[in-house]
């Protein structure tokens, strides 16, 4: 999907309105996952900047995460769920197959009866595309979205494999998206490298290879990764991707420009931004205590970082990860004033 133009008319100006996250409270170390995929906490930190991460407990899903995210991001923009005209959840690790997560969220939080719900599933670009989706959807209809990124990866990995144990939590960020009369999201950029689709999967559970007593023998059913390919696609791919959009967008800007990344690897980050000409103080990052979330890690880390934008600052949103995807999004920040953030739940 190509970037639209910088400028949308005032009247139709969609922003954030609000913001929320959700983070288990069990905290799983470096110590804890080490061990047994062979390497140690030193080791972590100098490959990854990650800590520590969280992931959920037994009776712990996707859709608690996101609705607990959810109530804090309506909480901060002073709304009530019956004014939600929209909710979307973006997602790879949904509570089952169907019906969709989303709905579970919008039971739970008690949305207006008719509301349209549904999950996006595009990994770690994912919740980029929904908020770019819903920003189009409820553009000059005077409606108001939940956008949800919520992940549970915990649960697909694979305790041996240092590739991926040691990078992924759990969590849940959420945004409230509504008219702002100036500003708000300015542009987007989506885009899907399907020819490398293959470097992050999920094997089975799908129509392709069902779900069977051989398949779980087999370790079909954990999260694979090509790490050494996946770090060649950010630097060829998704660098020159932001490179332009930021070229195409901001050629003279002024303002302060945020940046919040996919919480990939922390030492991936830092040469992308680095790359990108970001100064550090101007790059915000969740990944030391939380990991890799997934579709929730852009939202999450956006929560965690509001304290420190002001309104009418520019921030730029992006996602990328398994497809292989990449979403950007350039939003004049809109939300009310800093709330203090804390790292728990």
């Amino acid at each position: 999907m190509d970037s639209r133009a910088i400028r949308v008319r005032d009247e139709d100006a969609i922003g954030i309105l609000g913001t929320g996250s959700c983070l288990p409270g069990n905290v799983v170390t470096n110590d804890d996952v080490g061990p047994p995929a062979g390497v140690t906490d030193e080791w972590i930190r100098r490959k990854t900047a990650i800590r520590e991460r969280r992931w959920a407990k037994s009776d712990e899903s996707t859709s608690d995460l996101a609705t607990m995210a959810a109530r804090m991001a309506l909480h901060d923009a002073g709304l009530r769920a019956e004014e939600i005209t929209l909710v979307v959840v973006a997602t790879s690790t949904p509570d089952s197959p169907q019906p969709p997560t989303a709905t579970a969220v919008a039971a739970e939080l008690g949305v207006a009866p008719g509301t349209p719900a549904f999950d996006l599933n595009a990994v770690c670009s994912g919740f980029v595309f929904a908020l770019a989706t819903a920003e189009r959807m409820i553009r000059g209809s005077g409606g108001r979205a939940l956008v949800i990124g919520a992940d549970i990866y915990s649960r697909t990995l694979d305790p041996h494999d240092r590739s991926t144990v040691i990078l992924f939590g759990d969590g849940a960020g959420a945004v409230v998206l509504g008219p702002t009369g100036s500003g708000g999201v300015l542009a987007t950029r989506l885009a899907t490298f399907a020819e490398h689709r293959g470097l992050i999967r999920v094997p089975a559970g799908g129509s392709q290879i069902p779900a069977s007593p051989e398949s779980v023998e087999q370790g079909l059913h954990h999260f694979t990764m090509d790490g050494p390919a996946v770090r060649r696609f950010v630097e060829s791919r998704v660098a020159p991707l932001i490179r332009t959009f930021l070229d195409t967008h901001l050629p003279d800007a002024t303002r302060p420009l945020h940046f919040v990344p996919h919480q990939a690897n922390g030492r991936m980050i830092e040469r992308l931004a680095a790359d990108l000409g970001f100064p550090p103080e101007r790059v915000h990052t969740t990944v030391t205590w939380s990991g890799n979330t997934g579709a929730a890690s852009v939202p999450l880390t956006l929560d965690r970082a509001a304290a420190r934008i002001a309104p009418g600052d520019l921030v730029v949103l992006a996602g990328f990860g398994g497809g292989m995807a990449a979403g950007l999004a350039l939003v004049e920040w809109s939300a009310k004033g800093p709330r203090e953030r804390t790292d728990a739940t």
